[in-house]
């Protein structure tokens, strides 16, 4: 399968490596707005094309697959693009700005036939898996609660600090402990309460808090100011588990009442934990389907519209490009 990346920044250059070191699948094409930077792109990381504009690389019929990897302000004009090319799309999440820009997407790639999805990697690695699997086994009983924090810091860079590029802790960066909540305690969301700080037009700061049916509740904070220890903690009535790193799951550790250590599992090795959705999408073209089973859209919307209703109780909303 030929990729074609567009956008050549930082987070190109992860997928860029990772296609290097997968088989069946070929770092096709990079694009960018000037072509010297495609060209540069292309030569460090040995893509066969470079090109200078966004619509030159979608009229490349050897590009099977997109992967977007520019601001969440232009995912959705980015990807109505590549959709209207006749392109499968791999979105970097925050998939869209809101649920609506996702719905919209999300039809016109049915009237089109297309795969898209969103590459919220945490969705698709083994990691998810092992811990579904520990939770059911009964090791820590039955799941009450879950904390989970993520913050960087990274308010110093341009999409993270400018609200016209949507910016922000919780686009960015709380779409993680959202999503890491949602894995472990599902879909039956019956409040949800955030509060914020912000500095300069977007939020820097974030704490969530999420109840689910059946009275089990998520604490979440999020940030780009500050480091954390990225660590997500899921608790049970017999027993509790530790996830080192939820933005890629390094370490799960099994506590017992007592909280001594019981078991402690080491996630398999990676080329960068992005090879996982790549794969999938790969799986899904060749079965004909329209969305990946690890992230469908239904749940993407789902996110989105969570995100959408804690920035309606901020009384902020985000300037849309379309």
């Amino acid at each position: 399968m030929k990729l074609g990346i567009l956008g050549a920044g930082g987070i190109a250059s992860t997928m860029a490596k990772t296609v290097a070191g997968m088989k069946d699948v070929e770092a096709y094409a990079v694009a960018a707005r000037d072509l010297g930077r495609a060209r540069v792109f292309a030569q460090k990381y040995e893509v066969k094309k470079a090109y200078g504009s966004y619509e030159e690389m979608l009229a490349d019929d050897e590009v099977e697959l997109v992967y977007i990897a520019t601001p969440h302000s232009h995912h959705y004009l980015h990807a109505k693009m590549c959709l209207e090319a006749g392109k499968h799309v791999l979105c970097e999440k925050a998939f869209t700005v809101n649920a609506e820009q996702a719905q919209k997407l999300f039809d016109l790639a049915k009237e089109k036939k297309l795969l898209i999805t969103e590459a919220i990697w945490t969705r698709y690695m083994p990691s998810r898996k092992l811990i579904n699997d520990i939770i059911e086994s009964g090791v820590i009983g039955e799941v009450t609660a879950v904390t989970a924090n993520l913050s960087y810091t990274v308010s110093h860079v341009e999409r993270i600090r400018k609200p016209e590029l949507a910016g922000g802790a919780l686009l960015d960066v709380g779409v993680y402990p959202i999503n890491f909540a949602s894995m472990v305690l599902g879909d039956k969301v019956k409040d949800v309460k955030a509060t914020a700080i912000f500095q300069n037009g977007v939020d820097i700061l974030d704490s969530i808090a999420m109840v689910f049916e059946g009275d089990r509740m998520a604490t979440l904070q999020c940030g780009a100011r500050e480091i954390s220890d990225r660590m997500g903690s899921i608790f049970g009535t017999r027993g509790y588990m530790q996830v080192q790193n939820i933005n890629n799951p390094e370490k799960i550790t099994v506590f017992d009442t007592e909280h001594k250590e019981v078991a402690s599992y080491v996630v398999p090795e990676q080329i960068s934990g992005y090879e996982y959705e790549v794969e999938s999408c790969k799986k899904a073209i060749h079965e004909g389907k329209p969305e990946c089973p690890e992230m469908p859209h239904a749940e993407t919307i789902r996110i989105m519209k969570i995100m959408d209703d804690i920035r309606k109780s901020w009384n902020y909303e985000i300037p849309c490009i379309e």
